[in-house]
C-alpha cells in the first residue's frame, strides 16, 4: 500500500472540500484524520504525541477569560476610545491591525486574536458594519508580527533554540540588524494595503459614536493583562515544558472563575464562560494536527524540503529565494512547525557545504514559513480562531473573503522582508 500517495490524495481532497464547501471544514478535516488513522498512515499510538496540547489549552483558557472580558464591556470602552481618535473606518482598521501586531510580537498569535477580536467586534457593532474585514486584518497582522521576536511564535522559539540565538539576536546580531526590522518594515508596508482595501470606508465617524461605555468589572481586564505578562516572563525560562503557556492560560482561567463566583456568589457567569468555549474551532485544530502529522510521517514534508534545496543548487540567491517563496506556499496549507523543524537541519547542512553562515537562510525560512500561513484561512491557528469567532457571531467567511485580505498582506510583507534580509545578510 502506497501510504504516501493515499495521504496526498486525501490531503488534496480535504482542502478541496474546505475551499468549495467552507461550512464542512471541520467534517472534512475530521474525516481525513480518521482515515489517516484507520489506514495506518498515522499510527494510533502517536495521536497524543502529535497534538499541540499547548495551543489547545491556550485557546480554552483564553476563551474563558475573554468571555468575562467581553461581559465587563471593556472591549466596548476601548472601541469608544479608538473611534474617538479615528477619522473613519479605514483608520480604525489600521490602528487595530498595528495594535494586534504589536501584542503578537510578544505573545502567541492565537491569544492575541482572542484578546483583540472582541474589541473589533465592538467597534463594528457600534458602527453597524460587517466585522469580517476588520477581524481578518487583525488575524493576519498578528501572524505577521509573530516572527518579530524570539517569543512571538513557536517557529521563532524553534529557530532561537536551534541556532543558539537569544532575545536580542532578533534585533541585532553580528553587527547587523535582525529579522525584527524586516518584519516591522513589512508591517508598515501593509498600511497602504489596508488603505486600498478600505478605500470606500472614509466617511467621517462623527455622530456614529455612542456615549462612552461604562465598564462593569475591571477584574477580567486585570486577569487578561496578567496572562500577557506571565506569557512574556515564561518565554525567558530555559528548558520549560512545552505546555507551559497552555497551563498559564488554563490556571488563570480557573482563577478568574473562582474569583468571579466568590464576588457574585453565583455560578451563572461561570457557566456562560464555559459555554463560550468554541468547540468547533478546537475540533478543527485537533483534526488538522492529526492530518499534518500524517503528511509528515509519510515523508511528504521531507520530500518538499529536499526538492527546495536541490532546486537552489549552489547559488545562494536562488536558494534563498526558493526557501522564502517555497515556504510561503507550503505554509499556506500545512502547519509551519513540522516544516520548520524539518528544514532547519537541512539548511545547516547546505550552508556548511557552501562554507557560509546559515543566518540568511534561517531568517528567510522564518519569514516565509511564518507569514505564509496568511494566504489561507486554515494556514495558521490564529486564522482558524478568527474565522471561528466570526462564525460564532453569525458571520460566515469563505476562502475568497479571507484571501482578498490575506494574499496582498502576505505578498507585500514577505517581499519587504525578503529584500531587507538579503540586503543585510545575503553577502
Amino acid at each position: 500500500m502506497n501510504f504516501k500517495l493515499i495521504a496526498l490524495i486525501l490531503f488534496i481532497c480535504m482542502y478541496a472540500i474546505m475551499i468549495i464547501k467552507s461550512k464542512f471544514r471541520v467534517h472534512a478535516a475530521a474525516a481525513t484524520a480518521i482515515l489517516y488513522i484507520a489506514t495506518g498512515i498515522l499510527p494510533f499510538v502517536e495521536i497524543p504525541n502529535v497534538i499541540n496540547w499547548n495551543v489547545l489549552m491556550m485557546l480554552v483558557g483564553t476563551m474563558i477569560i475573554v468571555d468575562y472580558f467581553i461581559a465587563s464591556k471593556m472591549p466596548n470602552l476601548i472601541a469608544d476610545y479608538l473611534l474617538d481618535h479615528s477619522k473613519n473606518v479605514m483608520w480604525v482598521t489600521i490602528y487595530m491591525s498595528l495594535f494586534s501586531g504589536l501584542v503578537s510580537a510578544f505573545i502567541d498569535n492565537v491569544a492575541t486574536v482572542l484578546m483583540i477580536a472582541p474589541v473589533g467586534l465592538a467597534i463594528c457593532s457600534s458602527l453597524g458594519i460587517s466585522p469580517v474585514p476588520m477581524i481578518l486584518c487583525i488575524a493576519v497582522s498578528s501572524n505577521l508580527q509573530g516572527a518579530a521576536t524570539l517569543v512571538g511564535d513557536t517557529t521563532s522559539i524553534m529557530l532561537g533554540a536551534y541556532a543558539g540565538m537569544d532575545f536580542t539576536s532578533f534585533f541585532f546580531m553580528n553587527g547587523r540588524p535582525g529579522i525584527f526590522f524586516a518584519v516591522e518594515l513589512g508591517a508598515l508596508a501593509t498600511i497602504p494595503i489596508i488603505m486600498f482595501l478600505f478605500r470606500h470606508e472614509r466617511a467621517p465617524l462623527t455622530g456614529n459614536v455612542r456615549e462612552r461605555t461604562t465598564v462593569t468589572n475591571y477584574m477580567p481586564t486585570v486577569m487578561l493583562v496578567m496572562v500577557v505578562v506571565l506569557l512574556i516572563l515564561a518565554s525567558f525560562i530555559p528548558d520549560k515544558p512545552d505546555i507551559t503557556n497552555g497551563l498559564i492560560c488554563i490556571c488563570m482561567a480557573v482563577l478568574t472563575i473562582v474569583i468571579t463566583v466568590i464576588q457574585s456568589r453565583s455560578t451563572k457567569e461561570a457557566q456562560h464562560a464555559l459555554q463560550s468555549v468554541d468547540v468547533e474551532t478546537l475540533a478543527l485544530l485537533f483534526s488538522l494536527f492529526l492530518v499534518i502529522a500524517g503528511v509528515t510521517a509519510v515523508g511528504i514534508i521531507d520530500d518538499i524540503a529536499n526538492w527546495i534545496v536541490k532546486a537552489g543548487g549552489s547559488n545562494l540567491f536562488i536558494l534563498y529565494s526558493i526557501i522564502v517563496w517555497g515556504s510561503v506556499i507550503i505554509s499556506a496549507f500545512v502547519d509551519n512547525i513540522p516544516y520548520v523543524a524539518t528544514m532547519l537541519p537541512v539548511l545547516q547542512t547546505v550552508t556548511s557545504l557552501l562554507g557560509i553562515e546559515p543566518y540568511v537562510l534561517y531568517f528567510g525560512l522564518l519569514t516565509g514559513a511564518t507569514l505564509g500561513g496568511n494566504l489561507t484561512p486554515i494556514g495558521a491557528s490564529a486564522n482558524i480562531t478568527a474565522v471561528g469567532i466570526l462564525k460564532k457571531n453569525g458571520h460566515e467567511t469563505s476562502f475568497g473573503d479571507f484571501m482578498r485580505i490575506g494574499v496582498p498582506f502576505t505578498l507585500t510583507a514577505v517581499f519587504v522582508g525578503y529584500v531587507f534580509i538579503w540586503i543585510f545578510w545575503g553577502k
